[in-house]
């Protein structure tokens, strides 16, 4: 993009803006998460990554008049024919929190063997221009591993501790952020997004 400018991130989970500031430290933008511009939650009512990521970005550029970036991701669970999916951050309900979501997890794959309990992060990450965009930049990332039986590790966030990563021989939990931004889906989309605006605005 030519040259600093503002852009409005559009989420309110702490975790995630922390990957998504790290990841776009180089970008040249000004991101200033929606909170700070009083931007409420958007509802995610979209049955796929795509529509509720496009969702965010256009509530947030239709709230603030901003250029907007937005993600949406989840956990496939191949067992579960790929719940939860969507769901993910609510996975046990509205108000779950981590713990919560990795409880209903466990209990759900509860029996299931460990060859069988293969699994996947996807992310979807979205900028548009503004709120009516017809040319949104849609980038997917995919982390494969599978879910252990018990936590490990206490870094990360959502269901990090339960997804192992076999080529590293750990958890997302115990991966340092470094390691963790270079292999993980959000990691991934964040590339490929940054590669489309480069081309975009060049």
């Amino acid at each position: 993009m030519s040259g600093p400018r503002r852009v409005v991130v559009a989420s309110g989970n702490a975790g995630k803006l922390r990957e998504l500031c790290a990841l776009l430290e180089d970008f040249g933008a000004d991101l200033v998460p929606q909170s700070a511009l009083g931007v409420a939650e958007a509802e995610e009512s979209g049955n796929s990554f795509e529509a509720n990521a496009l969702i965010k970005a256009r509530n947030a550029s239709r709230c603030t008049g901003l250029p907007a970036i937005a993600d949406d991701s989840g956990l496939e669970v191949d067992a579960l024919d790929g719940a939860p999916g969507v769901l993910s951050a609510r996975y046990a309900g509205g108000d779950a929190g981590d713990e919560d979501n990795i409880d209903k997890l466990l209990t759900n794959l509860a029996g299931v063997d460990a060859s069988a309990r293969t699994a996947r992060f996807v992310c979807v990450m979205v900028y548009v221009e503004n709120a009516e965009d017809r040319a949104p930049v849609i980038c997917r990332g995919i982390w494969e591993g599978r879910i252990l039986e018990t936590t490990r590790g206490d870094s990360g966030f959502g269901y990090d501790p339960l997804f192992f990563v076999p080529s590293e021989g750990m958890t997302a939990a115990e991966l340092d952020p470094e390691r963790k931004n270079a292999l993980s889906h959000r990691g991934k989309a964040l590339r490929a997004l940054k590669r489309a605006l480069r081309s975009r605005y060049a």
